[in-house]
């Protein structure tokens, strides 16, 4: 055989020929094969396979990258602070309801409401807290923080718990609707939180400011890293970090779709009720969805709806956005991002389906990558082991290791590249919310990330068979004991 054949150890004799960097055999070669030979041929596939994705995946991000350089450079985007003068608490134009769905929530939901009532002082805020009949502590904790304030409303579901929590949001919808038949004054907008969230004094008043000119409004999600999970935890920081820093910009700026991130989003009441009328029972979520802010996001651009990625800072440079602790523990972080592949990628693809907008297919690909992300991810350490176990064994002289083609040699100089370029990319957004330190830990977190995303594609596609068996989806959600505020008061914020 040719010296210049990537499988140097391939028998000639079934060799149907060798062009450049593909080798072709007959079936005997293969029966044929040593167990080293075999070891060679899937080196040589997993490393084509898992290269040429990683390659088609960093153009994709490179164009990302590019259009939010475009936009800075032409200074179509920029993120600015407010002055020294501004009023950062005024009074609504209208009424802004915020829906807090919560399953056995105690530990976190009562500082959630209670922080939110302390630095959101309007009188137009509705809170609606929505526990389960059978959860009496996180009632008990709704109550605790409410103090009588007559701007929060406990809203109990007449089920057991859990659901979904888009069932459980559908409970609040009536509640609001409730509230607006009896006072004859229907809100202006709905906004979504979770249990676990600690709001920004200045972002009521500037999604209010801006339902002015559109319909749909997301603020910026920061993580808070638990101080004993800077691994686990903490990883979250640099994804949210890069995508509401740089991907959800970009989106803005192409008006396409807006995915919301279940916090710190609003929807104007019209908008909301568009959507209501175009589901089962004529209410805005479908109950058997695991990710309804995603669907909502894009169910309301689908309609027409203007949405907008706001960014704006504080005097002192901080970052108007919804705070929030993140799974600690790996199992955790395993079972949400589960919930995250398997609601946008599999239950997306299934019921939002595409578009034929380019800006709009090209979003949709990226955000139903999930699985195929985690498939490459897999091939690639899959790889690394196979590589350091023929390594290891050709010091012994039990054979040669992979000789690489020119193709392959130049695919790896890409991918090498283009992780350098993303590692300085993660480094920069993180250290530009977090600090230099953490921008450090964000490009050693890497394995870390990449590992949570390969358990939990496999868990996604599990479950998302399992619902085309029949089984339905319940409401898997992640425990929380650790809350933003809890943890300013102890003076142990990351």
């Amino acid at each position: 055989m040719a010296n210049h054949c990537p499988l140097q150890a391939l028998p000639a004799s079934d060799t149907l020929f060798c062009d450049g960097d593909l080798t072709f055999v007959g079936v005997g070669a293969l029966l044929d094969y040593t167990a080293w030979e075999w070891l060679v041929l899937v080196q040589h596939e997993l490393l084509l396979f898992a290269g040429v994705f990683f390659l088609i995946g960093a153009i994709d991000e490179l164009g990302i990258d590019l259009a939010w350089l475009w936009l800075r450079l032409t200074r179509r985007i920029s993120t600015p602070s407010f002055p020294d003068d501004a009023d950062l608490t005024p009074e609504l134009h209208g009424i802004g309801a915020v829906f807090i769905p919560a399953w056995q929530e105690s530990a976190v939901v009562g500082t959630t409401i209670a922080h939110a009532l302390s630095v959101w002082p309007q009188q137009q805020l509705r809170i609606y807290a929505g526990c389960y009949r059978n959860d009496p502590q996180t009632m008990e904790a709704v109550t605790w923080a409410a103090k009588g304030d007559p701007r929060v409303r406990l809203v109990i579901h007449d089920a057991d718990g859990p659901s979904t929590k888009a069932d459980c949001l559908n409970r609040l919808y009536d509640a609001m609707r409730e509230d607006e038949a009896r006072g004859g004054s229907p809100a202006r907008m709905v906004i979504l939180h979770d249990a676990e969230d600690m709001v920004d004094p200045a972002a009521l008043a500037l999604l209010d400011r801006t339902m002015d000119h559109a319909e749909l409004v997301q603020l910026p999600v920061l993580p808070i890293s638990v101080t004993n999970s800077r691994w686990i935890s903490g990883h979250y920081q640099e994804e949210f970090a890069e995508a509401h820093g740089k991907a959800m910009v970009v989106r803005d700026a192409l008006r396409a779709g807006m995915p919301l991130a279940g916090v710190g989003c609003a929807i104007a009441r019209g908008a909301f009720e568009q959507l209501a009328a175009g589901k089962a029972g004529h209410r805005p979520f479908a109950a058997d969805c695991l990710t309804e802010d995603y669907e909502l996001g894009i169910g309301a651009a689908d309609l027409g709806a203007r949405a907008r990625f706001i960014r704006m800072r504080h005097r002192d440079g901080s970052l108007v956005a919804t705070r929030a602790c993140f799974p600690a523990k790996l199992d955790q972080a395993v079972r949400q991002k589960t919930r995250w592949v398997h609601g946008i990628a599999f239950q997306g693809w299934d019921r939002l389906g595409w578009s034929g907008r380019p800006a709009e297919l090209w979003m949709r690909l990226r955000d139903r990558r999930g699985p195929l992300l985690a498939l490459v991810l897999a091939a690639a350490y899959l790889l690394l082991i196979l590589s350091a176990i023929g390594w290891m064994l050709s010091e012994f002289g039990y054979g040669h290791t992979l000789e690489l083609s020119s193709a392959l040699k130049i695919i790896l100089t890409l991918n090498l590249a283009s992780f350098l370029w993303r590692a300085a990319w993660r480094f920069a957004f993180t250290a530009r919310e977090y600090g230099w330190r953490e921008g450090a830990r964000a490009v050693l977190r890497i394995p870390v990330a990449n590992i949570i995303a390969i358990m939990a594609g496999r868990r996604a596609f599990s479950a998302y068979i399992g619902t085309l068996a029949g089984q339905l989806p319940r409401w898997d959600k992640t425990e929380h004991s650790a809350h933003p505020a809890m943890m300013h008061r102890q003076g142990k914020t990351a």
